[in-house]
């Protein structure tokens, strides 16, 4: 008989099989299992917890002691729970024991009148509110309404006797008027630096009457027009004085040196309306540094032409010219000096400029140079021609109220000559004079005499100091020449000379230069 095997002996037992695993239980934080765990004492499913005062659980067997949350307030529990007698109306249709839900129902929740608020089944439209207004006045008993609540009661809560409350609204008053005066008195004291402004407006429009600076302006600035020389990559700006109806322009022959040694040069006229015009020169006077100009335009308008003769020192006088550019620029000042010698390099190596000037104090700066100088009617009595500056006689310095303009006597029949002939002369004697800087005498001494001249005819030699010609008394080399041109070509002249030492008068016939 052979003997049973080990797994005949113990059934469900075999030899050589793997033993269980160990249980491997993750750790659990205590955070969570604080928050998703059981409760403390709770070793069943949640289901079977129970309060004392509920009864038995569902399935009939006894809790483990634990409480859970305390019943809901009476109010909450009456507001929310069914009506009394309704434990048998339940909110969805009943079922027929099949599951379905029974065709007509006695006496529904949803019944007439429709209510979709009731109904689970209604489908969610937007129509008439779900119960009406009519509707809920004529099924429900109307609510008793209580008393409005007065202001004092919405105020302060409870009632208030009238008196008080308007003694409040004094009070309220009292104090914001207070305020306000407190804190007027502090804007008005706070600082004395601030205040209202108080505008003082002048009256609409202002008096110009005749012969006034603006009045003066308006009809004298028509007349002066900017000059513009272009010669290549070089120009410059200067002024001129219209004096004649066919456009003939008095200026400075430096204003329009560069473009008589320029045949390609352009000179143009600008007026004060804006109209520009190409000019010619008819003619240049560079002893006296004055120049003639004709524009292509019609119907200038033309200045009127005074008298430099009837000027004297302390006289208004107004010029009119575009210093550095600056078209119609109006400057008032007073007549300083009458008869000034001044003198001054020629220009592109012309002879020397010398003329008696009338100086002013009138703001003069370059550019002015060509521009009118009017006396206090408007009429024409210099045109401007020099300034002096700190360190020279000219320079390219501004105005520090030594201007000097070239009488309008000199300058209108210089210009009268210009136009006829194309030039002028001028008085001469023939002779080179220096000034004599000496603390006993003054005069022009005669530096060399040109053989066959007026002077050398006359017995004038050289050394010889000239002290008067005519009625004018010689103080310079310049005032000289100025005395000599006061005189026509071909007069007989008076000139006191002094010869070593001692006094001569001969009389020399005037040439021409």
């Amino acid at each position: 008989m052979n003997q049973p095997n080990s797994d005949q002996e113990h059934p469900g037992v075999r030899e050589n099989r793997l033993g269980p695993r160990p249980v491997q239980r993750p750790a659990v934080d205590p955070a969570q299992a604080a928050t998703f765990g059981r409760p403390q004492g709770v070793t069943g499913a949640f289901d079977k917890l129970y309060a004392p005062d509920s009864g038995p659980r569902r399935d009939g067997s006894t809790g483990n002691g634990v409480t859970l949350a305390p019943p809901p307030p009476e109010s909450l529990a009456e507001a929310f729970r069914r009506p009394p007698g309704a434990d048998g109306v339940v909110l969805q249709r009943p079922n027929d024991g099949n599951g379905t839900t029974a065709e007509d129902p006695e006496d529904p929740l949803w019944a007439e009148p429709a209510d979709p608020w009731r109904d689970p089944g209604a489908g969610a439209v937007l129509g008439r509110p779900a119960v009406q207004a009519e509707e809920a006045s004529a099924g429900a008993e109307k609510r008793p309404s209580g008393a409005l609540l007065s202001l004092p009661e919405v105020l302060f809560g409870r009632r208030v006797k009238p008196r008080a409350l308007a003694l409040l609204g004094v009070v309220a008053l009292l104090v914001g008027a207070a305020g306000g005066l407190v804190g007027w008195g502090l804007a008005s004291a706070g600082n004395s630096l601030t205040g209202e402004l108080n505008i003082a407006e002048a009256q609409a429009g202002k008096e110009r009457p005749a012969g006034s600076i603006a009045e003066i302006t308006r009809r004298v600035a028509p007349a002066v027009v900017s000059i513009e020389v272009k010669a290549g990559q070089s120009g410059g700006v200067g002024s001129g004085v219209v004096i004649d109806p066919e456009g003939y322009v008095l200026t400075n022959n430096h204003v329009v040196a560069l473009a008589a040694e320029d045949e390609e040069a352009e000179i143009t006229a600008v007026f004060t309306d804006g109209t520009r015009g190409s000019a010619q020169i008819v003619g240049l006077d560079p002893k006296t540094d004055l120049a003639v100009i004709k524009v292509a335009v019609s119907n200038p308008i033309v200045i009127e032409i005074g008298s430099s003769s009837e000027l004297a020192a302390g006289d208004t006088v107004i010029a009119v010219g575009s210093p550095f550019g600056l078209e119609n620029t109006v400057t008032e000042g007073i007549v300083s000096a009458l008869n000034r010698p001044v003198t001054a390099p020629g220009e592109n190596g012309d002879p020397p400029v010398t003329y008696d000037a009338i100086q002013t104090d009138a703001a003069i700066n370059p550019g002015n140079s060509g521009g009118a100088l009017v006396d206090a009617t408007g009429a024409l009595v210099g045109i401007n021609s020099l300034i002096r500056t700190v360190g020279g006689a000219e320079g390219e310095g501004g105005s520090i109220g030594l201007g000097f303009a070239i009488p309008v006597d000199q300058a209108i029949k210089i210009a009268e000559s210009l136009i006829r002939d194309g030039q002028v002369k001028h008085p001469d004697i023939g002779v080179n004079a220096a000034s004599v800087a000496a603390n006993t005498s003054e005069g022009a001494q005669i530096q060399n005499v040109a053989e066959g001249g007026p002077a050398d005819r006359a017995g004038i030699a050289e050394g010889d100091v000239v002290t008067k010609v005519g009625d004018r008394t010689v103080r310079n080399a310049a005032e000289l020449t100025v005395a000599i041109r006061q005189h026509e070509i071909g007069d007989v002249v008076p000139v006191r000379i002094v010869r070593q030492g001692r006094p001569l008068t001969v009389d020399v016939t005037l040439g021409s230069d």
